[in-house]
């Protein structure tokens, strides 16, 4: 058998999902990152709390979509595998790209790049790569990707806060004292930790004070 893989570019459409408007009396921009098995338009119940006229909110809609076991009967989508990973994130980063460029966020708001989950990992690569500027970034429940290192990161100069549950069934102890250095490795000590008592979960109460 003589096979070959091969690579094609082509144009492709994906949605996103927002809440509330975007106005003079917007003070916060959110952009979220849903975890693995979400859609974007379910991801956005986390952010109704907070107040509406202050907070806009953008999710960003992962393209791998699937059913999702055992029943095969709700839809949810994942951003990334170990197939192919390096490509298919540099498609995620234009999917960012064109999201924030359609939006036109003006520069006196503050940003805030959210990740949750499997969000983690994208949201930090493309602050990463695009040097993204934001006012905050927030790191709940996820892994940190493997590649980046301090040097990433030079130019940046937001708050960070590592979110998660002290029970979450994904990530134990272990796992969380790695990611805690990691975190500490690539910001210093300015980074704010927030353990709280739960599983694998958005923490809403947490989600509501950060602004």
């Amino acid at each position: 058998m003589n096979s070959e893989e091969k690579e094609i570019s082509y144009t492709t459409t994906n949605s996103y999902s927002t809440l509330n408007n975007l106005t003079e009396r917007t003070k916060n921009v959110w952009f979220v990152c849903h975890g693995m098995s979400y859609l974007s338009r379910y991801f956005l119940k986390y952010f109704a709390e907070l107040n509406p006229e202050e907070n806009y909110i953008i999710a960003p809609q992962a393209q791998s979509k699937y059913y999702i076991p055992p029943k095969f009967k709700h839809v949810g989508a994942s951003w990334l595998t170990k197939e192919n990973t390096a490509k298919e994130t540099e498609n995620v980063m234009r999917n960012f790209d064109a999201i924030l460029e359609a939006e036109h966020i003006p520069n006196h708001v503050n940003l805030i790049v959210f990740g949750y989950s499997q969000g983690v990992s994208v949201a930090m690569r493309y602050v990463a790569k695009r040097q993204l500027q934001c006012s905050q970034m927030v790191l709940h429940s996820g892994g940190i990707p493997k590649e980046l290192t301090a040097a990433d990161f030079d130019f940046y100069q937001g708050q960070i806060t590592l979110i998660y549950g002290k029970d979450d069934e994904f990530l134990n102890d272990e796992r969380m004292v790695y990611e805690t250095n990691r975190v500490q490795e690539l910001f210093g000590d300015s980074v704010t930790i927030k353990p709280f008592d739960g599983k694998h979960v958005v923490n809403v109460e947490l989600v509501n004070a950060l602004v």
